[in-house]
């Protein structure tokens, strides 16, 4: 959201007071602001389930890519294994997907069309600052007019001036006083707004993390050996590579 005022000479007559102006540049400064972050969010959300996905699907692919490995051919008990981790992984990758589609009903979708109000606003807020400049246009006619000597056709002029003058100010002002009452209302709504989504959001993540420590607890029951550290499976494959490079068919010439 950007707001680049239009350039014209000013009138001496101050027509909108400094603080008035003050009010409405800090409250549309919120809303360009509040614009900026829920496009961000918006993006950052679709980034992270984009991410989820990437990362069950991969796991899903390891897994199937391990059954088909000739390593589990001939050892049923390292099939048996990688058939827990292939099953584990496809519910990890079910789950992930209903968490994901929540997330995108009940957080992105919202978010996406918080942002579509935005041009709507924009779009009054320069309907607001281009009836500013005919205003103070006008009212530099006017005071032109004002300055010179009172003769019949220079207040005919004067007359005609003012007169197109005051439908300008007149909406001018009913513009600008429905911005400064509707701007913060509008302001104050994104916590009702976005309460719901976020509260989803969390009840989504969850449930998630709940189902999968039970998918890994039920993993580790299957697969896991009493008693092992990982230093010590560590060392166990160390030795395994040990032996296998003291093979002849793999030692160095």
């Amino acid at each position: 959201m950007s707001w680049i005022p239009f350039k014209i000479g000013q009138p001496k007559k101050q027509i909108v007071p400094k603080t008035v102006e003050r009010d409405f540049e800090r409250e549309y400064g919120k809303l360009q602001q509040l614009e900026d972050q829920t496009k961000k969010l918006q993006k950052d959300m679709k980034k992270s389930t984009d991410a989820d996905l990437a990362m069950s699907k991969s796991a899903v692919k390891i897994s199937s890519d391990l059954l088909a490995n000739p390593l589990c051919e001939q050892e049923p008990s390292f099939l048996e294994m990688v058939t827990a981790f292939d099953t584990a992984m496809k519910r990890m990758d079910s789950f992930n997907q209903e968490k994901v589609n929540q997330i995108q009903k009940t957080v992105i979708e919202p978010l996406k069309k918080f942002s579509s109000v935005f041009p709507s606003l924009n779009a009054a807020v320069k309907r607001r600052e281009q009836t500013l400049q005919d205003y103070k246009r006008l009212q530099s006619k006017v005071e032109k007019y004002e300055e010179k000597e009172r003769t019949g056709p220079v207040l005919a002029k004067l007359h005609q001036a003012r007169e197109e003058l005051r439908p300008v100010k007149e909406d001018f002002e009913a513009k600008n006083k429905q911005l400064l009452e509707e701007m913060p209302k509008f302001y104050s709504s994104r916590i009702d707004y976005f309460k719901p989504s976020f509260e989803s959001l969390l009840r989504a993540q969850v449930v998630y993390y709940t189902e999968m420590h039970k998918i890994f607890g039920d993993l580790t029951a299957q697969i896991d050996r009493p008693g092992l550290s990982d230093e010590q499976r560590e060392r166990e494959n160390d030795a395994k590579l040990s032996e296998l490079r003291a093979l002849s068919i793999v030692a160095d010439d």
